[in-house]
């Protein structure tokens, strides 16, 4: 979700608090709404259903029932305490409040020097379980995006910020997600790989591809800040900090990994 923030009339007061809540309040309203539509649809399946089919039936409508009331007291599905089997059941449904969510705000450049302020003010009033606010200047990163390396650097420094918006929004992602990346290096390419945190070695193989996990027989791993002190592969196995890894490595966010295989 994305909105706009002005100065309100009151001092210090944020008028995007009121685009948060009414966003909130729709994804609320939306989940009710499909909810009752498959109660209709799972009264007129009962009618009908054999003896066999009503107690899966019934276990539905009873999780959704469980599920209305609990969004009737504006706690979004994210927040609720679903276990395994019961997020399967709904998965479905592709509820909106069950989704991991980041709501942007877009704040104006004269805004920029208390935007920490204002995003810790937010989080405090609406973060929870799977769901951050980020503030960040739109105006900013579009000036940001037509610069070299070095400008954006020293664009930011002017700003105090430590990294562009568009930066933060992406590593906000993957935190929500659980998601790391690992990083692969070829002759003419270097290619970041997303994996689930906790995957290990022979399954994150599987992400470049499946010949590779197939016939996974170790791994060469070196984590990015050690290759960038090196400086090469060649001098970091000289330093002895590439290592050799095996099948149920869990691979960490940023390691370098080079995959002996045979098929």
């Amino acid at each position: 979700m994305v909105v706009d923030q002005r100065i309100g009339e009151k001092e210090g007061s944020f008028s995007c608090i009121y685009d948060i809540q009414g966003g909130n309040i729709f994804h609320l309203f939306a989940g009710t709404d499909n909810i009752q539509r498959r109660f209709d649809r799972i009264g007129s399946s009962l009618k009908g259903a054999k003896a066999d089919e009503r107690p899966k039936l019934e276990r539905e409508r009873e999780l959704l029932f469980r599920i209305r009331g609990e969004l009737e007291k504006d706690i979004p599905i994210r927040e609720q305490q679903l276990n395994e089997e019961e997020q399967k059941m709904i998965a479905g449904f592709q509820f909106l409040s069950a989704k991991p969510a980041i709501t942007l705000v877009n704040i104006g450049e004269e805004d920029l020097p208390r935007a920490r302020e204002m995003e810790t003010d937010l989080n405090t009033r609406f973060a929870g379980p799977n769901h951050c606010v980020v503030v960040m200047c739109g105006k900013l990163e579009m000036e940001l995006s037509s610069l070299d390396e070095e400008s954006v650097k020293d664009f930011l420094g002017e700003y105090g910020l430590a990294q562009t918006g568009l930066a933060r929004v992406i590593q906000t992602s993957y935190e929500l997600l659980g998601l790391i990346s690992f990083l692969t290096v070829g002759e003419d390419e270097v290619r970041a790989w997303p994996i689930a945190r906790g995957t290990v070695a022979q399954k994150a193989a599987g992400k470049v591809h499946s010949d590779i996990e197939r016939g996974f027989i170790r791994a060469e791993v070196i984590s990015y800040q050690d290759m960038i002190s090196s400086g090469s592969l060649a001098e970091a196995k000289k330093r002895g900090i590439l290592r050799l890894e095996g099948k149920t490595y869990v691979v960490q966010d940023g390691d370098i990994i080079n995959y002996l295989f045979n098929v």
